[in-house]
């Protein structure tokens, strides 16, 4: 059974952040106890694109903080840092860390932000579905890593907190070349597993204080869950995240597969603040269920006119879009196209990993269901 703890914080203030934080380690023994004086720990959060911390899209700088402390208290070497979308460069990470505040961060306590971009190969012995991974140097070289992520709901995976945070572990673009490799849901899920097992994170964190229903992980809408979650499980983190917003395990393929490899029994002892006080019952979800369940009952003429309704696409609202070409730069099948400045998608071909709409900075790519999808899925 796994212990996790769940704490009330109802907003970004840092004295109350700090509490909560304070709270979450101590629980575990404490900070000294979970980390020993001279190490360098690496705060891996989650800035998946230029925004400001109230967007909700990225970890809040105040729960970084407040983890920074803790750890320099304990006498560790605290390293903030990620591999966002876009290139893996200096320049697009100071961009970053300027945005979701991290700058600042870094500024009030005295901590590092990651620049190195080197990277390297490491085997995986006990993997799924590869044999080997390519990672960010400086999180794998630390001597220990939090996943400090966010609390939001994903296009592809249903649910983005502590295990899906760690993808961001692979550098940069490199991360399409996986989604290629990966194209469906449960296959990258199993991709997911694979890179937490061989990361094993220290702690896992999910700043649940604002999170984001409906399309996230981006073009969201920002919600307050008014939550800190924490665990030296990454599983039970996601387990009791998840439950915050009215999902079950079976709906969060991660804890699926998880639980399917024996990484996790899905029992957790809750401690800090009753699940029941600040749970979410209508919390928006989106539908990302497997479609494919008439594979092989139905003539083929006739999946293929099922496959046309029922898989949800990527659509573009040219109305809203820049032309910035992030989408067509980030798409790992290289299926979209710019035509008058304005991007195009050869749906035959697109994965449906929907990087374009997790992206976008102009948040002008949604995910469009049919009305056939929702009828069978709501």
């Amino acid at each position: 059974m796994e212990t996790v703890f769940l704490g009330r914080c109802d907003s970004y203030r840092q004295e109350e952040v700090d509490h909560a934080v304070h709270r979450m380690f101590l629980a575990f023994g404490g900070g000294s106890h979970l980390f020993r004086p001279g190490e360098t720990i690496f705060l891996k959060v989650n800035l998946l694109m230029k925004k400001k911390p109230e967007a909700a899209v990225t970890t809040h700088p105040a729960v970084v903080e407040a983890v920074a402390k803790e750890l320099m208290q304990a006498g560790c070497r605290v390293v903030i840092g990620d591999s966002p979308g876009g290139p893996f460069t200096p320049l697009w990470l100071k961009g970053i860390y300027k945005s979701t505040g991290m700058e600042e961060v870094a500024a009030k306590t005295g901590c590092a932000l990651n620049y190195d971009v080197e990277t390297i190969t490491v085997p995986v012995e006990d993997g799924s579905l590869v044999k080997s991974l390519t990672l960010s140097r400086a999180m794998w070289s630390a001597d220990g890593l939090i996943s400090l992520g966010k609390l939001k709901t994903h296009g592809m995976t249903v649910f983005t907190g502590a295990v899906k945070n760690l993808f961001g572990v692979i550098p940069g673009l490199m991360k399409a070349e996986y989604h290629l490799k990966m194209p469906g849901q449960e296959e990258f899920c199993q991709l997911l597993v694979d890179i937490c097992q061989k990361i094993k994170p220290r702690f896992s964190l999910i700043d649940g204080i604002m999170g984001m229903e409906g399309e996230g992980p981006s073009s969201g809408t920002p919600r307050p869950v008014k939550a800190l979650v924490g665990s030296v499980s990454p599983y039970g983190a996601d387990w009791v995240g998840a439950k915050l917003i009215g999902l079950n395990m079976d709906r969060v393929p991660t804890l699926v597969v998880a639980q399917k490899r024996g990484l996790t029994d899905g029992q957790v002892n809750i401690v800090g603040d009753a699940l029941d006080h600040l749970k979410i019952l209508d919390f928006k979800i989106p539908s990302t269920r497997n479609i494919h369940f008439y594979r092989g009952k139905f003539p083929k003429w006739m999946e293929r006119y099922l496959d046309n309704w029922l898989t949800p696409r990527p659509l573009f609202q040219h109305d809203l879009c820049s032309g910035c070409e992030v989408c067509k730069n980030s798409c790992p099948p290289s299926v979209i196209t710019m035509e008058k400045g304005r991007p195009k998608a050869d749906l035959d071909k697109c994965i449906r990993c929907f990087c374009c709409q997790e992206l976008c900075p102009a948040h002008a790519v949604r995910i469009k269901r049919s009305w056939l999808f929702t009828k069978i899925f709501n």
